[in-house]
Formats: C-alpha cells, structure tokens, sequence
C-alpha cells in the first residue's frame, strides 16, 4: 500500500457528496423509501419519500 492510501488516525475519508446524501436519507428515514437515478452510469438524483404510520 502506498502513503497516499494511508490515513492518519482519527481521520474519516472523504465521502463524495452524493454518497452522503444518501447516508443522511438513511439516517433519518423510519418508514419510506429511497429512489436512486442514475444516468450514464452517475447518481444525479435520490428521491425520499417517507411515510407516517399512526396507530389506530
């Protein structure tokens, strides 16, 4: 392994942006689901739809 492939310790890699979208919608989404569109071979939008369950 090479030392541009190492990290010094305590640090995170860099998440590119839209991973991080991803990440986040994750996190927060309880009930719903996530749509990824990819063109040519790139995420260029993620659509979150959610859902509220109340009980009866």
């Amino acid at each position: 392994m090479s030392a541009s492939n190492q990290q010094a310790p305590g640090q995170r890699e860099a998440v590119p942006r839209a991973v991080q979208t991803v990440l986040d919608a994750l996190e927060k989404l309880r009930f719903g689901a996530i749509q990824l569109t990819v063109h040519e071979g790139k995420l260029v939008q993620v659509d979150v739809t959610e859902r509220h369950r109340y009980p009866n």
